[in-house]
């Protein structure tokens, strides 16, 4: 039987719950989807900064999209708020689903990793809060590169520090924009429906779809289940 393939988790979102992040927005500006739009534009520029190649820390990048969003509606944002910011996207929950899930799969015998555009520390400490820390192996972020995902050397990096082959490594995350990059750079994906998330038609696809992550643990057990 071929070797199990390496699952490198996405943590934003994917294992943590975003959702969780609504209240400051729905009081700053009044209404919770401006949560949404937030994020999706943090992951735009994120994404728009490294190609142009000038790298912001991704923390940095949050922080100056809220108060973008904010300048456009004449809201005032203070410090205050920023911190608040960073304390609310340090200490999202995992899903309900996650720490279960997680324990199958590294019962199972995958070896289990994460790699995030988040600062080391920031992520170390959201996994710490949300107390499944201890199930990853190693995490990775790509400020260790300065490159944020979906960039090709983000997934290298990950590659390079464990010394094994784009092939040998599976990606599991909610936005098909870094089940894409991954797929791209040759690695294995599954990707998680999230609300708000789901497949897009065109480009490298995931091989496994799920509804959450007990989904596409599942999944990925019967692919690569050992025969009796």
């Amino acid at each position: 039987m071929a070797t199990l393939p390496l699952i490198v988790f996405d943590v934003n979102e994917t294992i943590l719950d975003l959702r969780t992040m609504e209240p400051i927005f729905e009081r700053i500006f009044g209404e919770r989807s401006a949560m949404r739009l937030w994020f999706a534009n943090l992951i735009m520029y994120s994404a728009a900064l490294t190609v142009a190649g000038c790298y912001v820390p991704f923390t940095d990048i949050g922080s100056a999209v809220m108060k973008m969003l904010a300048d456009t509606q004449d809201i005032k944002i203070n410090e205050a708020d920023k911190a608040e910011l960073t304390e609310r996207f340090s200490t999202m929950p995992p899903y309900s689903e996650v720490p279960a899930a997680l324990r199958k799969m590294r019962d199972t015998g995958f070896r289990l990793f994460t790699l995030t555009d988040n600062l080391l520390e920031v992520q170390t400490r959201q996994l710490e809060h949300g107390g499944i820390v201890d199930l990853f192996e190693r995490r990775f972020s790509a400020d260790s590169v300065r490159h944020h995902k979906p960039s090709r050397q983000a997934y290298a990096h990950v590659e390079k520090e464990l010394g094994v082959q784009a092939s040998q490594l599976c990606l599991i995350a909610c936005h098909t924009w870094d089940t894409l990059g991954a797929v791209a750079a040759g690695w294995q994906a599954a990707l998680i429906k999230r609300v708000g998330n789901d497949v897009l038609g065109v480009g490298p696809q995931p091989q496994i779809v799920g509804d959450d992550l007990n989904d596409v643990a599942d999944q990925l057990i019967a692919r690569h289940k050992r025969p009796a």
